[in-house]
């Protein structure tokens, strides 16, 4: 038998092996193809201007680079590894490593090139569909077409080239470090099953969980006031990392055994064949896969807490737009600007309101209505509207706070108190109650909440040398069916910088934020399929060297359908754990400080873990299918 002949009958052999393998590496292809031509397309003109998107899209590229380059060299070694004694039987019957390393060579480029040719016309296809899921997420009503960049392809091969070159370099080593003996021993010394369980891992399976749960209870604590400082928050956030991922790993290490000990005791020993199959290697096999369950874990926590921000600014920017304005369609603090916009508007036909708000901005003693631990110095510069321009009628001293941000709210904490007005003439007024709407644009207040006083209160103040005098006016577009053309027609003026459009900046938010989703989305998809696709690899690898198992527990009466339900419990466990634990990790960064990012939480939050877990699912479930073979094999 020729060499050829027998990398023939390897390759047709281990189809079943590399099917997951070989479908991630044509969806990586594929993607990095159509993120290149996407980067290079001449359409991607009339945006880049805007929110740079061929950049981004460049970076994105090189991160998902790093993202396949860590999974194929990984996902390598364990196939390598897979492979082990048939290795060692080459070397036996007079094989030397040199053509050993050649055969897995041939048989790699064949793999490789079937990957690049079959992912570049993916890619191809691809590009059309990222390309209308980009202009969706941004709001760009353009068309998309589908273009084939020659620019991207050469790129694409020579990455992929000069990938397989690295993992044909790294597996000669492998091959040529590796002794006659070590080779058939490989895959009976990566797994610890077996070995005793000490009191030394009891302790560090406590102190994973101990560690895990500090570094939530930091995580509720990181904006409650506690910490002011930026150089403190940038502390409490790297402990914070450093407890969770830390703890992640002990947990893996120790936590997972010592809890099913535990549950060992409790059931005195006696344990179902359920029980037996789906949590007896898992005691002895996660403890040895700590370090690689830490990073998928660690990983996906980071993927899912980008996307959950990201989709929650996305899914708030209706109402920060309303913020940005006060609820009108266009601010202007010059009133010649104003009179300007709204004569072009008449003439087009477009009907509107326009409001004119005065405000005063002056120094105030904050802290009587502040809550305690609120961390802000005593003075500061607060602004003020009267009562008779908002609707409102209050009594002479009194006074309505309004307009606090959701961002704010979590750091300040009003209460009914009294406010000292600072100056030549000192003047105290009593808050006498809170509201969330917005009276005053928030890029004039910074978000900050301001004041709502009596008519009277209000002119006293408005005496005062010291104080700060502005006005700002508002238009509101009367029929919404209006509001686009009132825009385009904003946007040709070229106002300065003292003019904002509410559907302007909310389509400039909604284009960038799309942007951000659209290249967070697909890497964390890359990174899902990648480490799905290693955890299926490891799941094949115990399932062929638990088929002896099966083989004894089929021959003593057990059927397949009892060792099925102990697989399917199984899977649970080793692809449940490390997500339960990633979702974790993502609802405690992100409840931390969400409300820097947007106005809701749980339905953006809620949906990307939902299809994440959905997606995620797919691989434990194919890891059930292959077992069930494995059962159908073992008798």
């Amino acid at each position: 038998m020729s060499i050829y002949q027998l990398i023939y009958r390897n390759t047709k052999r281990n189809i079943r092996h590399y099917g997951l393998y070989f479908f991630a590496l044509v969806f990586s292809v594929g993607l990095y193809f159509a993120f290149l031509t996407l980067q290079f397309d001449a359409s991607m003109g009339s945006i880049e201007d805007s929110i740079k998107v061929s950049a981004a899209i460049k970076v994105a590229s090189i991160m998902l680079l790093w993202i396949v380059a860590v999974f194929l060299i990984y996902a390598n070694r364990l196939l390598i590894n897979r492979r082990s004694k048939e290795i060692g039987l080459y070397q036996l019957v007079g094989m030397a490593k040199r053509r050993i390393a050649f055969m897995l060579a041939i048989e790699n480029a064949i793999l490789y090139l079937g990957s690049l040719l079959l992912g570049v016309f993916a890619g191809y296809l691809e590009s059309k569909l990222l390309t209308m899921i980009l202009y969706k997420l941004t709001g760009l009503e353009t068309i998309a077409e589908l273009n084939f960049s020659t620019l991207a392809l050469r790129w694409t091969i020579l990455v992929f080239s000069l990938l397989y070159l690295l993992l044909m370099i790294i597996t000669s080593f492998q091959i040529k470090r590796q002794t006659l003996l070590s080779l058939f021993l490989v895959r009976d010394t990566s797994e610890t099953a077996g070995k005793r369980i000490t009191w030394w891992q009891m302790i560090i399976g406590i102190a994973g969980m101990l560690f895990i749960l500090f570094g939530y209870y930091l995580s509720t604590r990181l904006f409650s006031g506690d910490f002011d400082a930026t150089n403190e928050l940038m502390v409490q956030m790297l402990i914070i990392l450093t407890s969770c991922i830390a703890g992640t790993y002990l947990f893996f290490k120790g936590s997972v055994t010592f809890l099913l000990v535990l549950f060992r005791k409790r059931k005195g020993g006696y344990l179902s064949i359920k029980q037996v199959l789906s949590l007896g290697s898992i005691m002895f096999r996660m403890r040895t896969n700590a370090f690689l369950l830490t990073v998928i874990t660690t990983v996906s926590a980071l993927a899912i807490g980008f996307l959950s921000l990201g989709y929650i600014t996305y899914y708030s920017v209706g109402k920060d737009g309303d913020a940005l304005t006060a609820g009108a369609d266009f601010v202007f603090l010059a009133k010649e600007d104003a009179n300007t916009f709204e004569h072009v508007l008449n003439e087009s036909g477009i009907q509107v309101q326009t409001k004119e708000t005065s405000t005063l901005e002056l120094s105030a003693d904050l802290t009587g209505i502040l809550a305690k631990g609120a961390g802000i110095t005593a003075e500061q510069q607060f602004l003020v509207i009267p009562d008779s321009q908002v609707g409102m009628d209050l009594s002479g001293g009194q006074m309505v706070l309004t307009g606090q941000s959701d961002r704010l709210k979590r750091s300040l904490k009003f209460q009914p108190g009294e406010v000292h007005f600072l100056g030549e003439a000192e003047r105290t007024l009593e808050l006498v109650d809170i509201h969330d709407t917005y009276q005053v644009p928030s890029f004039l207040s910074f978000g900050a909440p301001i004041g709502i006083l009596n008519e009277a209160d209000y002119r006293q103040l408005q005496e005062l040398p010291s104080v700060i005098s502005q006005s700002f006016i508002k238009i509101i577009v009367q029929d919404d069916r209006d509001k686009v053309g009132a825009a385009r027609l904003f946007q040709k003026q070229q106002f300065e910088d003292n003019a904002v459009s509410k559907e302007l900046s909310e389509t400039q938010q909604k284009m960038q934020m799309g942007l951000y989703l659209f290249i967070v989305g697909f890497l964390g998809l890359a990174f899902l399929l990648t480490s799905g696709s290693i955890l299926y690899i490891k799941q094949m690898d115990e399932g062929d060297s638990e088929q002896q198992t099966y083989t004894a527990l089929r021959k003593i009466g057990y059927t397949k359908t009892d060792l099925r339900k102990g697989i399917v419990h199984k899977q649970l466990f080793n692809f449940g754990i490390p997500l339960l634990i990633g979702l974790s990790h993502s609802y405690f960064a992100v409840k931390s400080g969400w409300f820097w990012f947007g106005s809701s939480l749980w339905i953006p939050m809620l949906a990307v873990m939902v299809v994440y877990t959905l997606l995620y699912s797919i691989f434990g479930a194919l890891s059930v299918i292959y077992y069930k073979q494995v059962i159908t094999r073992s008798l």
